[in-house]
């Protein structure tokens, strides 16, 4: 996948985000759009020799639309100027389970794993996890394999306070605090233009791996019932 020409023309619609520039470069879109597709296709077959739970999962389910919802937002710009892809179980994007993400653009790309703003009733089963199974939590985070990639959780929307129900003594009482059970790693140039970008990426995934497992544990008991 020529990656450079994929961010060549995400830069263009970033300085053009209206719906003449977008119509008058269709033809550039559908085929970036079908070398992306390409690629995650080849993502998902890497990723599902060591994650069997996406050895079904269809490119179509993952891929995001380039259109924005802009309904609710000041920003009526038309188009994102990013590709992304979320690979997982039950249903790729809109799936509830821990996933791996990946996001090209231009002014930063990145990969990363775990659960973004899970629904309520599973961030409190997360949570209470985290809290039984800390020693577990911390042998995965604390791997040599994940650590050279995932040095910490992301903390956005993070409460202030320990949440009701768990000892505010907890050692790791910041992990309780998160919103999203989430780590991420910044892709360099030198990974962006490696020849072999679908084995790198599947790699540091793999890193990723047991993490994604802990979280899913958890989801996939919920979803059962």
């Amino acid at each position: 996948m020529d990656i450079d020409n994929l961010l060549r023309f995400l830069s263009e619609l970033k300085a053009n985000n209206n719906r003449e520039w977008f119509a008058e470069n269709k033809a550039r879109y559908e085929q970036v759009r079908t070398d992306f597709e390409n690629m995650c296709k080849e993502l998902i077959t890497a990723i599902s020799a060591f994650d069997e739970t996406i050895k079904h999962v269809e490119v179509k389910e993952c891929v995001f639309r380039i259109y924005r919802d802009t309904r609710f937002s000041n920003d009526k710009t038309p188009y994102k100027t990013h590709f992304g892809v979320y690979i997982a179980s039950g249903g790729g994007r809109k799936s509830q389970h821990a996933g791996y993400y990946l996001h090209l653009d231009p002014t930063g790309s990145f990969i990363s794993t775990g659960i973004w703003m899970p629904d309520s009733g599973i961030l409190k089963a997360l949570r209470q996890s985290v809290y039984d199974n800390i020693e577990e939590l911390n042998e995965i985070r604390t791997n040599p394999e994940f650590s050279q990639y995932f040095q910490g959780f992301f903390e956005e929307d993070k409460l202030k306070t320990v949440p009701r129900g768990f000892p505010k003594d907890f050692p790791e009482a910041e992990l309780l605090k998160l919103k999203h059970y989430l780590v991420d790693y910044p892709l360099d140039e030198t990974i962006l233009h490696a020849p072999d970008f679908v084995s790198r990426i599947a790699g540091i995934t793999k890193c990723a791996y047991p993490f994604n497992r802990f979280l899913n544990y958890t989801v996939d008991e919920l979803v059962k019932h």
